[in-house]
């Protein structure tokens, strides 16, 4: 009878006890605060958040945020967790570690509690606080202000301009408790997390990683015209490097895009003409890659009145000439010549980074593109390129039309290496294009990129020369490319010789460009461009010949619709 007794006992504890274990799983109080943001003392319903308390755990973010914060009374620390490539990451910041309040007295009351007031000072900032820690529970809308243990924050305001305010503070049952992974996260320091959190927000897509640009006769060049995507080809005795790449879901999804290029030298000590480029597959056309890969006789040619021919730079019916992304100069030696050039408190770059906004002259639409980059030079050692774009995400696109894009000039002689020609008939001709039109551009503009060289004393590396842009026939655009500030890149330039007054040939003043910087594009409006033939001249003052030195002109231009 005891036995059965004790039995009974047990089974009535484990039934009530599942009851108690069942409920509880299913029915877990917390509390919900409710913020209201007020900006100039408008507020603002959409900014609006809320608070979930629950086991001394206040949760400032969504279980589906890829970045969560935490306010842990009860260990008394301040969690953030980033959710990286399917890895999470935290940094656990003590509250003893935060920004030190001042504490002043308050008359005021909010939902009935009276306040305690506290001032913070942060990045220039200032933050006041309105708090209690009379109340149920606790937590605050931001997770770095915490004026004391077991606070709640009911008002906070910042550089009395924007608020955040308590409207409710609300007992509720929930369903299940909000994730807290800080046990599955790795620990990592607040300057590596920023890292993460920076990457996190853009894709970056790689093209080239370390690869060498040379001049070497011996390197073989592809006949293959389709490209096999993620190859890397070398072109024109390895000069050119070519890539086909499929675009990430994000440029379709609307972005705004950046290439990033790094450069060192691997033996050349000069500084040279660069170009990042597209070759847009002209369907039933050519395009450069069939120079490329079938030599400079397949693609037109043009002959200045002097009767020397220059293959490929401009489109036509026919041909499309690339799309320039970035225009770039290398330094004189950076990274290669570090060691033997030094100089006390001169602090070498190990590389030169270019970084530029090439979103308007992204093709759109294309599932892939062929990418390409270029240095003139003739070493075997040359440089060596990386090469990523950086897509960062915008607003959805309202309008889904095809943005316009139609390259008109590219006179940058990537296949120098094969017997391309300088562009260096402004000298006795203008450069001239047509261009047809299938509808009208009312917002149109001509995207101009230009260099001058020719390095000697007389050439127009070193002197100014006026520019001009002819749209059928009236003056749309001058101007005189010149830089002034390439002494800003002395650090870039080991190999550059230095002069007697003290001055280096980096420092010198240049027609646009400077040893180790990137060259920007002018942007030219073009105002109702309508159907139909145009014709566009550019028009250069470029210099007279010297002996065996000669000045030539690297332009390019692209037509886009704003």
């Amino acid at each position: 009878m005891r036995v059965m007794n004790a039995l009974r006992n047990i089974l009535i504890y484990s039934f009530f006890g599942l009851i108690s274990v069942n409920a509880l799983s299913g029915n877990k109080t917390a509390y919900k605060l409710k913020y209201s943001f007020y900006a100039n003392e408008k507020k603002i319903d959409e900014r609006g958040l809320t608070v979930t308390y629950i086991n001394e755990i206040a949760y400032l973010s969504n279980d589906s945020d890829k970045v969560r914060n935490f306010i842990d009374f009860k260990n008394d620390n301040v969690v953030s967790i980033l959710k990286y490539n399917n890895n999470l990451f935290k940094v656990t910041t003590p509250f003893d570690s935060l920004s030190k309040p001042v504490f002043k007295e308050s008359q005021d009351y909010i939902l009935d509690y009276k306040c305690k007031y506290a001032t913070f000072s942060s990045f220039s900032n200032t933050i006041e606080v309105w708090y209690t820690t009379d109340a149920p529970a606790s937590g605050s809308p931001y997770k770095s202000f915490i004026p004391e243990k077991n606070a709640l924050v009911l008002r906070v305001r910042i550089n009395n301009s924007y608020m955040y305010q308590i409207e409710a503070i609300d007992k509720v049952k929930l369903a299940s408790i909000p994730d807290y992974p800080e046990s599955e996260a790795e620990e990592v320091r607040q300057s590596r997390m920023e890292e993460l959190l920076i990457r996190s927000r853009y894709v970056t897509l790689p093209i080239f990683e370390e690869e060498i640009i040379n001049f070497d006769p011996t390197a073989k060049t592809s006949v293959n015209p389709e490209l096999v995507e993620d190859s890397v080809y070398h072109f024109s005795n390895g000069s050119v490097i070519v890539k086909r790449v499929a675009m990430p879901e994000i440029w379709k999804e609307g972005a705004s895009v950046f290439a990033q290029l790094t450069c060192a030298s691997n033996g050349d000590a000069y500084d040279r003409v660069g170009s990042v480029f597209i070759i847009k597959e002209n369907q039933g056309g050519l395009s450069m890659l069939d120079a490329l890969t079938k030599g400079l006789d397949s693609v037109p040619s043009f002959k200045d009145k002097g009767g020397s021919s220059y293959q490929g730079m401009i489109s036509s019916n026919t041909y499309e000439v690339p799309i320039e992304l970035m225009r770039f100069a290398t330094s004189f030696g950076v990274g290669h010549f570090n060691q033997k050039r030094e100089i006390n408190s001169y602090q070498w770059f190990d590389e030169a980074i270019y970084k530029e906004d090439v979103t308007q002259v992204m093709p759109a639409g294309q599932e892939e593109i062929i990418i390409g980059v270029f240095v003139g030079n003739y070493d075997k050692g040359g440089h060596k390129v990386s090469l990523q774009l950086d897509f960062y995400p915008e607003e959805p696109r309202q309008d889904t039309k095809q943005p316009f894009l139609k390259p008109l000039f590219y006179t940058v002689n990537i296949m120098e290496m094969s017997g391309q020609n300088y562009g260096r008939f402004f000298n006795n001709d203008t450069l001239t294009v047509y261009f047809d039109l299938d509808k009208n551009l009312d917002r149109a503009q001509l995207i101009y990129t230009a260099t001058g060289h020719g390095g000697w004393g007389g050439g127009d590396e070193f002197n100014p020369k006026l520019n001009q842009i002819i749209l059928d026939g009236k003056p749309v655009y001058s101007v005189t490319p010149w830089r002034t500030d390439c002494a800003t890149y002395r650090l870039y330039n080991p190999a550059s010789g230095n002069f007697s007054n003290g001055m280096s040939s980096s420092d010198l003043s240049r027609s646009n460009w400077c040893p180790g910087s990137v060259t920007l594009p002018y942007f030219i409006p073009l105002e109702n461009l309508s159907e139909g033939r145009h014709e566009v001249k550019v028009i250069i003052d470029q210099g007279d010949q010297e002996g065996n030195s000669f000045s030539h002109w690297c332009v390019s231009g692209v037509i886009t619709e704003l």
